[in-house]
């Protein structure tokens, strides 16, 4: 995780935020390369998710929303961490990361008993202070989903089995943020509520089955090692009150096994939260069967920055003489490298900087002239770019250029005419 960390911060991945100042513990900042990474992850479940399907479609809801809907879904009052607190060292614990009664930090037997620590920021509203303007930022973007549902339904005419997908914005007020982005106070989800009929019960397992087998499907076409994944069934007592099946898709991070994302069959239980505290009838109507119900619903729920996460440790790799990030090249920040051979004969850099610019409306280009081409090289493989072109003393002659692949290094010489279909087609 150190060596990630490292890696992130040098090439302009993330960053601590507020550094200068010290750092905020909980927050990051997106460099110049991991704004290009987190797109393309958000663009490739978006892809998946919804532009692909047609039972799916998207909505974004407001990060701030009507108090009363965190008191309907009951996260105002069970939304919560069990806390511990070191009397000598004044630091601050999760009860369930504790092994034992001695302080993880200065060794003291002084903790306090556990307690409740709701998770989520509290803000206000308007110009006055009080309680009849307090609200929170959202911990999780499905309520607003579920707040939407008839809407959304209507608009898009749109009948079960269907779904919501969002990305956005979410935050908790962890106790013991860490692991680098693993566990952060503000981070980005993608979520889908996929809505089916509740009769008959066996259908929404059915499709909970489908969600879990389609995300490890997805995982794996973008390069996961499959042996570093696995699922993790919830059964009895370990399972929400409301819930008739989740799964976790574990991890296999450098720390140990942790959770990726997780699949949850929710039953009717939000949905109906809702109608009850709010008044309004969210029911769907079949016309064709002439059937009102509220639909159960299966919610496969990822976070942004942790699937990036997982991308940078499964590509990371350490060899003999450089260090590679093996990003699918649909991830990769930049498809492609050009590089003018030296920098100081303007015909060279003219034509490098041509031929960049000619790529940049079909792929994700960078041109790049400083230091000797091998550093250049190495550069990009840190950041995972699969294809850097070279302009040399023969491309003026010969109107060809050198092509390095990021994972062989193998290099062949390909026509500038014929560079972009080249590149198409093995991006």
């Amino acid at each position: 995780m150190e060596e990630i960390t490292a890696l992130a911060k040098r090439r302009g991945f993330i960053f601590p935020s507020s550094e200068i100042y010290g750092g905020i513990n909980g927050f990051w900042d997106y460099g110049p390369v991991g704004v290009e990474l987190k797109r393309n992850v958000r663009e490739a479940w978006w892809r998946e998710m919804v532009t692909l399907r047609d039972d799916v479609v998207g909505i974004e809801t407001s990060l701030i929303m009507h108090p009363e809907v965190w008191r309907a879904s009951g996260h105002v009052e069970n939304f919560t961490d069990m806390m511990i607190d070191c009397k000598t060292c004044k630091k601050r614990f999760r009860a369930d990361h504790l092994s034992g009664d001695q302080c993880p930090s200065c060794g003291n037997r002084t903790l306090t008993e556990p307690r409740a620590f709701n998770l989520m920021f509290r803000t206000y509203v308007g110009a006055m202070k009080d309680a009849t303007s307090e609200t929170y930022l959202r911990p999780e973007t499905a309520q607003g989903m579920f707040v939407d549902f008839k809407l959304a339904y209507q608009a898009a005419r749109k009948k079960p089995p269907f779904g919501l997908a969002q990305i956005g914005k979410a935050f908790r007020n962890e106790i013991t943020p860490g692991n680098f982005i693993f566990r952060s106070r503000e981070f980005e989800l993608m979520e889908l509520e996929f809505f089916v009929p509740p009769e008959p019960p066996e259908e929404g397992l059915r499709w909970h089955r489908y969600w879990v087998d389609e995300r490890l499907r997805w995982w794996h076409d973008l390069g996961i090692q499959p042996e570093r994944l696995r699922r993790h069934e919830y059964s009895g007592a370990d399972l929400a009150h409301y819930s008739s099946a989740t799964t976790d898709l574990e991890y296999d991070y450098p720390f140990g096994w942790g959770e990726l994302e997780g699949i949850a069959h929710r039953g009717c239980y939000d949905l109906t939260q809702h109608v009850e505290a709010s008044g309004k009838d969210l029911s769907f109507f079949d016309e064709d069967s002439k059937a009102k119900y509220l639909p159960a619903v299966v919610e496969p729920a990822l976070g942004v920055d942790r699937a990036l996460l997982v991308f940078l440790i499964d590509a990371y790799e350490k060899e003999a003489d450089r260090t590679v990030l093996r990003l699918h090249p649909r991830l990769a920040p930049y498809k492609v490298a050009v590089f003018p051979l030296v920098r100081n004969k303007p015909d060279i850099v003219e034509l490098a900087a041509k031929i960049e610019r000619a790529l940049r409306p079909a792929m994700r280009t960078v041109f790049d002239d400083s230091g000797n081409v091998g550093k250049r090289y190495y550069r990009q493989d840190e950041i995972g770019t699969p294809y850097c072109v070279t302009v040399d003393y023969d491309s003026l002659q010969n109107n060809d250029v050198t092509v390095r692949d990021r994972d062989s290094k193998a290099q062949i010489r390909v026509s500038i005419d014929k560079l972009a279909e080249h590149l198409k087609g093995r991006l």
